[in-house]
């Protein structure tokens, strides 16, 4: 067997690589394939991820997007972590079936949790009974955890997701996934790299803030890259999906609502969406939302009111799940896809002084929805940073409060992912040295190709 890491770069993109800004990767990736990679619909971290390590598409492994409305119990989650959500056999169950000596360390690819791997870790922050939330991480063995931490200290946590996210927390992920590959020594590899993803979604593709991330993440390869191999691994690297520039928020659950369609309740003078007696509501994913009508007589009225929609493109029925890989039981009645400079809210109140108070905080369970607004600080609040400093005191001191220090403005964020109608120079990347690849690379032969590069 031959020993492969394989090197997720979130949101890179061919548009985004050139040897100003990312000097090593240019050199390195030179005598090498470099190839574009179709998109997953939809083409955001949990699907496609697990579209990579299964070979099968989301209406197989039933991960329709980052998270979906869980009909028994009535409650959307998103971000759950337990492997045994991804149905089917994933790339290391395969390759024991070819030899029992195989093995795999998963270094922060999502689904980490209570998998068939041999090593993993993932974020897992403590939640502690006064309300606080501290960084830490989860592992497989629960030793590994200890390991790493007690050289690199504690994972990085608000450096992984939120209006502090730096390099450190890539950082910490490629340091962790060296001491694993020199003491574990995998037969594969699986590194997740985000540092990409969130300044392309804050401030677009080629702001001079993105530059200077890449730039960043371009320096870490630098190191990180020659020491795998060292170690003696052939390394692959590749991206779950470009993101493109947007202008145009979505604020589909607010659409919804102005046909009478949406439930809510109200608690303390706050809104909180009601899916389980809603007639219809929206899952909002990136550019993608899952749309659930617990009332079937509303299902052509819902369809003809996003047909109708400014910034969708595609509305997907039964027809049209099945023609785009999405047709499985968890997905939505519906399915809508917005334009390329479009993407959708969460957002259900119409008036932002009846806002949940999960809104303007950084919580990622809480909310149906995906919101990358929790990169941003209010840029209302004055002396904001002062407040939070307060407020950490305050909090380590034992009193309660709240973090409110996200804003409810969608027109902050300049790029997303998730539909499909992307430029080449968009989608997903592959780097790797098999000379044989073809031109159009599916995402469903990722896992093939895994395998291939293992086992010859």
């Amino acid at each position: 067997m031959k020993k492969l890491a394989v090197l997720n770069l979130v949101g890179l993109s061919q548009r985004i690589l050139n040897e100003e800004s990312a000097p090593f990767l240019s050199k390195w990736m030179k005598e090498k394939s470099v190839r574009s990679i179709e998109p997953v619909l939809p083409a955001v971290t949990c699907s496609v991820q697990s579209t990579y390590l299964t070979g099968k598409w989301p209406s197989e492994h039933g991960i329709v997007a980052n998270g979906w409305y869980f009909r028994d119990v009535s409650e959307v989650n998103l971000w759950r972590q337990s492997n045994k959500l991804v149905e089917g056999d994933k790339v290391w169950d395969m390759a024991r079936k070819q030899d029992p000596n195989f093995t795999v360390a998963n270094m922060f690819w999502w689904y980490n949790m209570y998998s068939s791997a041999d090593y993993g870790v993932t974020p897992r922050p403590q939640y502690l009974a006064d309300g606080r939330k501290l960084p830490d991480c989860y592992s497989q063995p629960a030793s590994l955890r200890d390991r790493l931490q007690s050289e690199l200290g504690t994972f990085p946590l608000f450096d992984f997701w939120g209006p502090k996210t730096s390099i450190k927390s890539s950082k910490w992920i490629a340091d962790a996934s060296v001491i694993v590959a020199k003491e574990q020594d995998p037969t594969l590899l699986l590194v997740y790299l985000p540092h990409m993803d969130y300044v392309q979604q804050k401030f677009g593709q080629l702001d001079d803030l993105t530059i200077k991330d890449l730039r960043e993440l371009d320096a870490l390869c630098a190191d990180f890259i020659p020491k795998l191999e060292a170690l003696g691994r052939e390394l692959m690297v590749l991206s779950e999906y470009g993101i493109t520039n947007v202008d145009t928020p979505v604020h589909i659950n607010r659409i919804l609502r102005k046909h009478g369609l949406i439930a809510v309740r109200e608690e303390r003078g706050t809104e909180l969406l009601d899916p389980g007696v809603s007639k219809a509501f929206a899952v909002a994913d990136h550019q993608i939302a899952h749309v659930y009508i617990n009332d079937p007589g509303v299902k052509e009225q819902v369809y003809q009111i996003l047909k109708d929609t400014p910034g969708i493109a595609l509305v997907l029925d039964d027809t049209g799940k099945k023609e785009y890989h999405i047709d499985h039981p968890r997905a939505g009645e519906l399915v809508a896809v917005s334009e390329p400079n479009s993407w959708f809210t969460y957002y259900f109140w119409e008036d932002d002084a009846k806002a949940p108070d999960y809104a303007r905080m950084v919580d990622i369970h809480k909310k149906p929805g995906y919101d990358p607004v929790e990169m941003f600080l209010d840029p209302k609040q004055k002396l904001i940073v002062p407040k939070i400093i307060w407020k950490v005191m305050k909090k380590k001191l034992g009193f309660r409060m709240v973090m409110d220090v996200i804003p409810l403005d969608a027109t902050l964020v300049k790029g997303s992912h998730g539909q499909i109608n992307l430029a080449h120079e968009d989608k997903a990347i592959l780097i790797s040295e098999d000379p044989n690849i073809s031109e159009t690379v599916q995402p469903t032969d990722i896992c093939q190709m895994m395998l291939d590069k293992i086992f010859g």
